[in-house]
């Protein structure tokens, strides 16, 4: 699951209309912003296994840090503990840790058996990525739901407003498609120097809000903050 953990973050927009684009792909990709550093320094390992599902050949070996139930709670609490002490803002700190929250239950979908949910307990995975057209079409889905809620419920104040986004779109579906139809990374530390990339996409999301306005109807919803 790549593009659609953006999609989940770009639908999240309206629920809290006052947490930056940036701080929602952060919360959203947490996980995957993590585990990288994990794997460069050997903490957490992963394999290149061709056919090890039809959709990806990697093979998750060791991820308990950053991708079991029980600790993925954990991050969720943090980043949303964290981001309502900095911001003061109680609805978004709960959208926020629902958004790391959510990366593992759409991994759940995709991956094989491989997510464990604690460390050192069974692993769970419901298996989407053994059908490529499945995968792409659910993915797909999500992330287009997700561009339309975004687009629907904000609006450019300037020509940025429009360019950054529509730019970030086209991007990202540059580099989904392309590791669809890639080949095979070469090792496990190029996966893990290309994984840092993701972190350029927060400043990215920042730009893009800042350059667009909620509509008023859901300023005036996210104006309500949760205590």
């Amino acid at each position: 699951m790549f593009i659609g953990h953006f999609g989940v973050a770009l639908a999240a927009k309206p629920l809290t209309p006052r947490t930056s684009l940036g701080t929602l792909f952060a919360a959203a990709q947490l996980l995957d912003l993590i585990w990288p550093v994990f794997l460069l320094l050997g903490i957490e390992r992963v394999r290149i296994e061709a056919g090890n599902t039809a959709f990806t050949p990697l093979a998750f070996v060791h991820y308990p840090w950053t991708h079991s139930l029980v600790l993925v709670l954990v991050w969720a609490a943090l980043f949303g503990v964290g981001y309502r002490l900095l911001a003061g803002y109680g609805r978004g700190a709960w959208v926020v840790a629902g958004l790391v929250l959510s990366h593992w239950l759409l991994d759940f979908i995709v991956h094989r058996p491989d997510l464990p949910l604690a460390p050192g307990m069974v692993k769970v995975g419901f298996g989407l990525w053994n059908s490529v057209a499945a995968t792409v079409i659910i993915e797909g889905l999500i992330f287009v739901a997700g561009v339309v809620v975004y687009v629907t419920t904000t609006s450019a104040l300037n020509r940025t407003g429009l360019l950054a986004l529509w730019g970030l779109v086209a991007f990202l579906i540059i580099i989904y498609v392309a590791n669809v139809t890639g080949p095979p990374p070469p090792s496990a530390q190029a996966i893990g120097v290309v994984g840092l990339l993701t972190w350029l996409f927060i400043p990215w999301g920042a730009w893009v809000d800042r350059n667009r306005r909620i509509s008023h109807t859901h300023q005036v919803v996210g104006s309500v903050s949760t205590r």
